[in-house]
C-alpha cells in the first residue's frame, strides 16, 4: 500500500530501465527511449576514493590520469566489484535521467539488467546499491530475458526461440519457449575477454605493450570471427617491452582474428552446447525462427556468420543490438503489472549452469 509520500513522488518520478554493464550503462525512460548511453567508468582521488568524473568524462582519463587519481570500472564480469562507486555512478545516471525529462524529484522505480549467472549475493549488492542511489523500488530482471523482450523476440508464444547476448564481461544464451526459460548459459568470456586476448597477443609476438582502449579499437575497426571479404591492417601504436621505447607495429586482421579466436571458440561452443541440451521440437523451431545476436561484443565482424556455419541454423543481428537489454527493461516498465508476473515465472523455469 502506497502512502501519501510514495504517491506524491510517484507523480514527479521516472520509470528507468537500467542496463548496468560492465562496458557500457544504458539509461531508458519509460515511453522515451534510451536517453543515456554512457561508458561504465568512474574517476575516483585514489585516497580519499571521491568521484571525480563519471561516464564519458572518465572514460577520456583512461591511461591519462595523474598518480593521485584513477579511472576505474566498478563492474567486473557483469556485477559489482566496488560497491560504493556502482552506487555513485547510478546515482549520477538516475539523476541526469530525471535532468534531461526535467522532472525535479529523482525518486525512481527502476528495473535494473543483470547476468543470469550471478549469485544471491551479488544480485543483492546490485539491488542495495540502486535502492541506496534514490530508486523508491527496484527490481531486478536477467539480460537474456531483458534482451529477448527488447528484441522483439515471441517468448510468450508455443514455439522456441533464442538469443545469444555478448556484452563486455559477460554471454549469456537462452532458448525460451511459452513464456519460460528451458536452457540457459551465461559465461565470464565476453567483451573484455576479447580485448585481453589482443593485448596477450601484441605482448607475446610484438614484444609490443598496448592498452585497453587501443586494443578494443583494433577490435571494432578490423577485428573478426570469419574471413572478410577484403582483409584490412591497422598500426597499432604502444611502448616496446625490449627497448622501453614508443614504437608502432602494423597489424593484419588475420592476425587479429587469431588473437580472438580464443574467446570466440569459447563462445561458439556454449551456444552448441546450449542447442545440444535444447529438446528436438524447439530445435525444428529454431531452424525456422533462426538465432538472434544481441549486446555490443554481437557487432564483430563475421561473428553472426560464424554462429550459423557452426550450428547449422540461421543467426541474425538484433536491431541496434546494443540496446536490447536496455530496451527491454523499459517495456517492462511500460507493461509493468503483466510483466512482472511473467517475469517471475521465468526466472522460476531458468536451469542455470
Amino acid at each position: 500500500m502506497l502512502g501519501p509520500l510514495d504517491w506524491l513522488l510517484g507523480l514527479f518520478s521516472l520509470d528507468i530501465g537500467i542496463d548496468l554493464g560492465t562496458a557500457n550503462t544504458l539509461v531508458s525512460v519509460r515511453n522515451k527511449g534510451i536517453v543515456i548511453n554512457e561508458p561504465s567508468w568512474v574517476a575516483i582521488e585514489k585516497k580519499t576514493r571521491r568521484p571525480l568524473a563519471i561516464g564519458a568524462e572518465a572514460r577520456q582519463m583512461v591511461g591519462r590520469t595523474p598518480s593521485h587519481i584513477i579511472a576505474i570500472r566498478p563492474l567486473r564480469d557483469g556485477v559489482i566489484s566496488e560497491f560504493e562507486i556502482t552506487e555513485a555512478m547510478l546515482r549520477y545516471f538516475i539523476r541526469k535521467a530525471h535532468e534531461q525529462m526535467f522532472v525535479p524529484i529523482p525518486r525512481p522505480r527502476v528495473v535494473v539488467g543483470i547476468p543470469s549467472g550471478v549469485t544471491e549475493v551479488e544480485k543483492r549488492a546490485v539491488f542495495d546499491a540502486t535502492m541506496s542511489a534514490g530508486a523508491r523500488e527496484a527490481m531486478l530482471i536477467e539480460e537474456p530475458i531483458a534482451a529477448a523482450i527488447g528484441a522483439g523476440l515471441p517468448i510468450m508464444e508455443t514455439r522456441g526461440s533464442m538469443i545469444v547476448d555478448i556484452g563486455g564481461g559477460t554471454t549469456e544464451v537462452a532458448v525460451f519457449s511459452m513464456g519460460g526459460i528451458v536452457i540457459s548459459r551465461s559465461i565470464r568470456v565476453a567483451g573484455d575477454e576479447m580485448d585481453e586476448d589482443i593485448i596477450q597477443y601484441m605482448r607475446t609476438k610484438y614484444n609490443l605493450l598496448i592498452g585497453e582502449r587501443m586494443a578494443e579499437q583494433v577490435k571494432i575497426e578490423i577485428g573478426s570471427a570469419y574471413p572478410l571479404p577484403e582483409e584490412k591492417t591497422m598500426t597499432l601504436r604502444g611502448r616496446n617491452l625490449v627497448s622501453g621505447l614508443p614504437q608502432a607495429v602494423e597489424v593484419s586482421s588475420i592476425e587479429i582474428r587469431e588473437a580472438l579466436s580464443n574467446s570466440v571458440n569459447i563462445i561458439v561452443s556454449t551456444v552448441k552446447d546450449a542447442l545440444d541440451e535444447t529438446p528436438p521440437e524447439l530445435v525444428a523451431d529454431l531452424m525456422e525462427t533462426g538465432i538472434c545476436m544481441a549486446g555490443g561484443g554481437s557487432q564483430l565482424k563475421g561473428l553472426v556468420e560464424r554462429v550459423a556455419e557452426e550450428t547449422n541454423i540461421r543467426a541474425w543481428l538484433a536491431e541496434e543490438p546494443m540496446t536490447c537489454v536496455a530496451r527491454g527493461a523499459g517495456r517492462v516498465l511500460e507493461d509493468y503489472d503483466n510483466l512482472r508476473v511473467l517475469l517471475a515465472g521465468l526466472e522460476r523455469g531458468s536451469t542455470q549452469h
